[in-house]
Parts: C-alpha cells; sequence; structure tokens
C-alpha cells in the first residue's frame, strides 16, 4: 500500500470518528472505503460470552443483492473459523462453479476483529461472483478491521461510562433516601411518642379539648407514618412486579372527580378547576389509578402551594388524557427527565418533606396499565403532568 493511499484512507477515518452513533460511523467508514475495496455485504460478528458462540452486530449490503438485508449466515462459518484460529481466511468458490447465478458465488474474507488486546470477533467481507481479493484489498480489509474495532471499543467505553453514571447517581439517591426516610420516620415517631407520654403523665390533667386535640395530633401522624411505610412497601413491590392489579371497566373522568372531592376533604381552601370530557371507559385498576391521582394532586399542593389545579380530560385516538397542570413555580428543564426515577428528589426543595417514590409509584402504575405518563413545566409558569390509558375496544 503506497503512501498516499494510507494518508487518504486514514483522512477518512478521521472524519468518520467524529459521528457519535458508532454505526451511523460504520456506515460512512465502508461507504467511504468502498472506492478503494469493493464488496457486497460486510458483516461484523461479536463473540457473546454468556452464550459462548458468536452474535452478528452490524450488517449491511451494499452492493449486489442489497435491496435485501445483508444476510449474515453467509459468512457465519467463516466468522467461527477466524474466532478459533485467530487469523485472517478466504474462501472462494469451488472450482468449476463459476458462471451462472454471481449471488451464488461468494468470496469470503474474514479478519479477526480485536478490541483492545482481545480476540473478540471476525469481520467478514462478501464479493458476488468475484475478483478475488488481491493483497491491497486484504491490507486495507485489516485496516478496516482496526477502525471498526476502535468505534467498537468507543461504545463500549461510553455504554460503560453511562452505565456507572446511572449506578452513582441511583447510590446518590439511595443515600439521600435513607437520609430523608430516616428524618421522615423521626417526625410522625415524635410526634406520637411526645403527645402520648403527655396524655400518659400522672402529675397532669389535661381538660377534654387538649385531650382531643394531642390525639388528633396522634391519628394524623399515625396515618402519615402509614402512608410512608405503604409507600416503601409499594415501591418494593412495582419494582419487583409483585404487585398484584385487579382490573374492570373504569370511567377515569369520573374516577378523577372523586379523588378531587377527597382531596378537597383534607384541603378545604384548594381551588381545583375542572375541564372534563366525557371519557369511554378504559380497563384499569380503580385503587391504583386513584392513588396515581391523589399523588399528582398531593405532589401539586406541596411544590406549588396556593395555586389553584387544573384537571382535564379528553378522549384521543385510541386512548383518553388526564392532564394535572399547577401555576406553580415549574420545574428546570434539567431535572424533568429524572422526576419518575425511585428516590429523586429535584435538588433545592429539600423544605419540603418526601421520600422521591411518589412519581415513582405513579409512573409504574400507569405502566401497568399500558399507558404513559411525563411532565411538562415551564419556569414560573407552572407544571403540567400527562396521562395517558388506553381505551379498550370491547369494553
Amino acid at each position: 500500500m503506497d503512501l498516499n493511499t494510507l494518508i487518504r484512507l486514514r483522512h477518512i477515518f478521521e472524519e468518520v470518528q467524529k459521528k457519535q452513533d458508532w454505526k451511523t460511523a460504520l456506515d460512512a467508514l465502508f461507504l467511504s472505503l468502498r472506492d478503494s475495496f469493493v464488496f457486497d455485504n460486510v458483516a461484523i460478528y461479536l463473540e457473546d460470552r454468556l452464550e459462548k458462540g458468536l452474535d452478528v452486530a452490524y450488517a449491511r449490503a451494499m452492493g449486489r443483492g442489497k435491496t435485501a438485508e445483508a444476510d449474515a449466515a453467509w459468512g457465519e462459518k467463516v466468522a467461527n473459523d477466524v474466532l478459533r484460529h485467530g487469523h485472517m481466511i478466504l474462501k472462494e468458490p469451488a472450482k468449476g462453479t463459476q458462471g451462472g447465478d454471481r449471488m451464488k458465488q461468494p468470496y469470503l474474507l474474514g479478519v479477526p476483529l480485536y478490541v483492545g488486546s482481545k480476540l473478540r470477533g471476525a469481520l467478514l467481507f462478501v464479493r458476488f461472483g468475484g475478483p478475488e481479493y488481491s493483497e491491497l484489498h486484504i491490507h486495507i480489509a485489516a485496516l478496516q478491521s482496526f477502525w471498526s474495532a476502535a468505534l467498537i471499543e468507543r461504545k463500549e467505553l461510553q455504554e460503560a461510562h453511562s452505565e456507572l453514571d446511572s449506578v452513582q447517581r441511583q447510590m446518590r439517591l439511595q443515600d439521600d433516601f435513607v437520609s430523608t426516610i430516616s428524618h421522615e420516620l423521626r417526625t410522625p415517631l415524635g410526634f406520637i411518642k411526645g403527645y402520648s407520654t403527655s396524655l400518659l403523665r400522672q402529675d397532669t390533667t389535661w381538660d377534654e379539648a387538649t385531650q382531643h386535640e394531642f390525639l388528633t395530633i396522634i391519628d394524623e401522624e399515625a396515618d402519615r407514618l402509614t402512608k410512608l411505610i405503604e409507600d416503601m412497601l409499594e415501591s418494593a413491590r412495582l419494582q419487583s412486579k409483585t404487585l398484584q392489579f385487579k382490573f374492570s371497566p373504569i370511567r377515569a373522568d369520573a374516577l378523577v372527580r372523586d379523588v378531587a372531592t377527597r382531596v378537597n376533604t383534607h384541603h378545604p381552601n384548594l381551588k381545583i378547576d375542572f375541564h372534563l370530557d366525557p371519557l369511554p371507559p378504559v380497563l384499569g385498576d380503580g385503587v391504583r389509578l386513584s392513588q396515581v391521582f391523589e399523588n399528582l394532586f398531593s405532589n401539586a399542593i406541596k411544590y406549588a402551594p396556593g395555586s389553584k389545579i387544573i384537571v382535564t380530560t379528553k378522549e384521543l385516538e385510541k386512548k383518553v388524557r388526564i392532564t394535572f397542570s399547577d401555576e406553580g413555580e415549574g420545574i428546570p428543564d434539567d431535572y424533568l427527565p429524572f422526576l419518575f426515577e425511585r428516590f429523586y428528589r429535584v435538588p433545592g426543595e429539600r423544605t419540603v418533606t418526601g421520600t422521591g417514590l411518589g412519581l415513582y409509584i405513579c409512573k409504574q402504575i400507569v405502566m401497568a396499565h399500558h399507558g404513559k405518563i411525563w411532565v411538562e413545566s415551564e419556569l414560573d409558569k407552572g407544571t403540567t403532568f400527562f396521562i395517558d390509558l388506553p381505551v379498550n375496544p370491547t369494553l
């Protein structure tokens, strides 16, 4: 291979590796190199360590027969031989079979694929009907294998970094959750212990009104503690897919109004505006969907205090949509993708009590109904939660 060819090929790879997606980069690489090295099909086989075999990681038909998907099986035996022996393998049609249907006369070239220092698979090229691979073509194929391995290694490093970031974020969330849950548990327990101890004191007599006040506080804090424990248990059951659902035909517009009525009994000053279109029934668990609606009301009350809540329902094609909107401060865009993660709480809102489980529970319940939940928010204007549930045409 002359120096000018090598420089040109190197320039191609430098341009290709600027692309972020590894498959897009490989597409560009192989397409660019076909000017110097013609082939019809190309496939990359990578070793599956668990299955102890080869998987097709990438395959393209770029020449004859390119209107169909590349048939990776054309090179599977050669790929296995390359992996077994660790060297380049050429396979040509048997002598005397030339002529006739070129698609039935594959010339195969298998090149070892080293990712890092380990042999991980093979790069396969297919030419239908020839010509034979020249020495220059074999050298270019070796370079393509090296560059393909570099792109795959970059992809795997990016995935590893992403997974590490995800694990580290989850660990931070769990650490925050432990700290938060300790506080959330101690607070109601402190009230219950304090007021019950006061009522049991022998050296003090409490009048009936004071006793009633103390008992009311104990009752409310016990409810709060029960809700906290139920959320933790339910979160665990949802994560392990062991929570049971009881599905039946439900009118979501009627259900959300019933939930709003209950919420108003505890928050009589809360203003709720309804824009409820009649909805067809959906197949749902009324108790669990009520829990979702209650969580979204509670979320708006905590994070947008004093704001009215606007609830809308509408029928769309093959689904119904329920939205909950407030006119609060809004949520920065950077935090929106994480709102439904388990234990996640928006930074800077530590003064508001919560465990980071409510929205996670909402999402898991909606997903169990084959629905979708998402959020949109604008700073200083408010936040809207959307729920789409599929309509069952048989109901």
